[in-house]
């Protein structure tokens, strides 16, 4: 059915459908690179390490100097201790207030973008059904018009129809995939967020 064509010419036949289709997973792959470089980048810095050199700093009362710290390390929980350190109050309700929100505004940072992988992957599959069905449509309409003789033809478009349909799903799958791995990446960030925010709360209220 297919043989002798080009790939643009497979694509084009399954309609207008296709370029919804192409444009999604175009966003969909951006989206993702982006954000696995992203997350790769804040994942090289071990927490634990972090804090053990925050806590020596303010051991020594070298407050200044952890926050510089804080500001050159690209990592949420950073900012975190950061937003702890700027404070300069020993007040626990005011520290743990500001900590909290701190983790909120970082979760926020960490989940930007995500939803649109979230919401191509749900939806790219009723988009190539969408096409397939306008297909049928189509090849209905011209059993209608032509008669039992070209139903070969018919037969012909419907399957090239159903392409819609499998990209849908080649762009639905690895953008659920990719979704997914945000989530549990974000939710591990943000359990480093709370960790540290419990840690600085202990070193800065002693």
């Amino acid at each position: 059915m297919f043989a002798g064509k080009t790939l643009w010419q497979i694509f084009a036949s399954g309609g207008a459908t296709m370029y919804v289709l192409l444009f999604c997973s175009l966003l969909s792959l951006a989206v993702i690179i982006d954000r696995l470089w992203t997350y790769w980048s804040m994942m090289r810095v071990s927490r634990a390490g972090f804090m053990r050199r925050i806590q020596a700093m303010i051991e020594r009362k070298d407050r200044e100097s952890a926050i510089e710290v804080c500001r050159e390390t690209r990592a949420p929980f950073a900012r975190v201790a950061l937003a702890g350190l700027e404070l300069r109050s020993h007040d626990e309700k005011l520290l743990a207030s500001t900590l909290e929100r701190a983790v909120t505004v970082q979760a926020s940072r960490l989940s930007r973008l995500t939803s649109v992988v979230g919401t191509i992957g749900n939806t790219a599959v009723y988009i190539g059904l969408f096409g397939t069905v306008l297909g049928i449509i189509r090849a209905f309409r011209d059993i209608s018009a032509m008669g039992a003789g070209g139903m070969a033809v018919v037969i012909g478009g419907v399957a090239e129809a159903l392409i819609t349909t499998a990209t849908g799903l080649a762009v639905a799958v690895p953008s659920v995939i990719a979704y997914n791995y945000f989530v549990r990446r974000i939710d591990e960030f943000v359990n480093d967020m709370e960790l540290c925010a419990s840690e600085m709360t202990d070193l800065l209220t002693r």
